[in-house]
């Protein structure tokens, strides 16, 4: 791993909800350029631990720092360098979508090119259409759009692929890549393993409002193995999903 100053740095970070403690105290640290996953069952604590470093939920302990700015101290800084992706996302009904990218940007002060943001999450096509036309992967590729107008430092996503059918998943993991690959840092959650191992360059197990676990993929499965894990050998060469992927094509059935 780099030996880069983190751009996200988390003490401590405590939740709680009267006598409940739903976050209790975790540390982590996410590299500049980095896919960071949070995983966990339903009820972890993995959408209130990223609600907090948003700045949409309050912090009762510890710290969450972004890039050198602490949440707690200058949430407006931190709002100007992210970019967050909810599990649903809901926009302005009967407004054009580029129109919508324009608003976006311009309550950061940004003046953009909305048909560059809309190409760049394949619906340049849907440019005059309104969100309530859009299926459920196009609003996700939408959302995402909406999301990056400021150019954030940090993006944020949550249980991102959802409900989505294969093709419209395995587009959107590229898109996870691409906004990677163009310097921007990732931080996830997802319930899907496969997605986790897949784009992930490290993973944070949450349960029970604690981090059990943190490494790379690979490294937790080898530790996994070590410890005398062991299940059937069965080495297939694709799955279902390959063969429907196969069969159907690639390309997204919008």
């Amino acid at each position: 791993m780099s030996t880069k100053k983190p751009i996200v740095e988390v003490r401590g970070l405590t939740k709680k909800y009267g006598k409940k403690t739903v976050v209790k105290g975790i540390n982590f640290s996410v590299q500049p350029g980095e896919i960071f996953g949070i995983l966990g069952p339903n009820g972890a604590g993995k959408t209130t631990t990223l609600e907090m470093i948003e700045t949409l939920r309050p912090i009762d302990g510890g710290t969450a720092v972004l890039d050198g700015v602490d949440v707690l101290e200058e949430p407006d800084k931190v709002r100007a360098m992210i970019g967050v992706q909810p599990q649903t996302p809901s926009f302005e009904e009967k407004t054009k979508l580029t129109e919508i990218l324009e608003f976006f940007a311009a309550t950061y002060g940004q003046k953009i090119e909305p048909k560059k943001f809309l190409k760049d999450v394949q619906l340049l096509d849907k440019a005059d259409s309104f969100p309530e036309d859009l299926s459920g992967g196009q609003r996700q590729r939408f959302s995402i759009a909406a999301a990056l107008v400021h150019k954030p430092k940090v993006f944020f996503l949550d249980e991102p692929t959802t409900g989505l059918d294969p093709q419209a998943r395995r587009n959107l993991w590229d898109l996870v890549q691409e906004i990677r690959d163009k310097g921007v840092t990732v931080i996830m959650t997802t319930h899907y393993m496969d997605e986790a191992e897949l784009l992930c360059d490290r993973v944070a197990v949450m349960d029970n409002g604690e981090i059990i676990a943190l490494d790379t993929p690979k490294q937790l499965i080898k530790d996994l193995l070590k410890r005398g894990f062991k299940k059937p050998q069965l080495v297939e060469q694709a799955n279902l999903e390959d063969v429907f992927i196969d069969l159907t094509g690639k390309a997204l059935r919008d």
